[in-house]
């Protein structure tokens, strides 16, 4: 990831994401399949090692049913 740092922001967001992801009962491929993204950048997400866009928190957080905010209140 040349280029790109991780952060603290990024792999605290990441955790959240895996949290509620598992308390909703998704694995990664199910998350992905929901919301059209890739299984590999679900993974980066909850590694830190990628950002989300507001249109792919907006995707995510309506298959987990929650607000967006809650995706990002850690």
């Amino acid at each position: 990831m040349e280029g790109k740092k991780v952060t603290r922001q990024n792999v605290a967001f990441g955790r959240r994401i895996r949290k509620l992801r598992k308390g909703s009962g998704l694995t990664q491929e199910l998350l992905a399949d929901k919301t059209g993204l890739s299984t590999t950048f679900i993974g980066l997400l909850e590694t830190g090692k990628r950002r989300a866009s507001i249109k792919t928190l907006q995707r995510i957080a309506t298959v987990l049913k929650v607000k967006v905010r809650d995706l990002i209140n850690f």
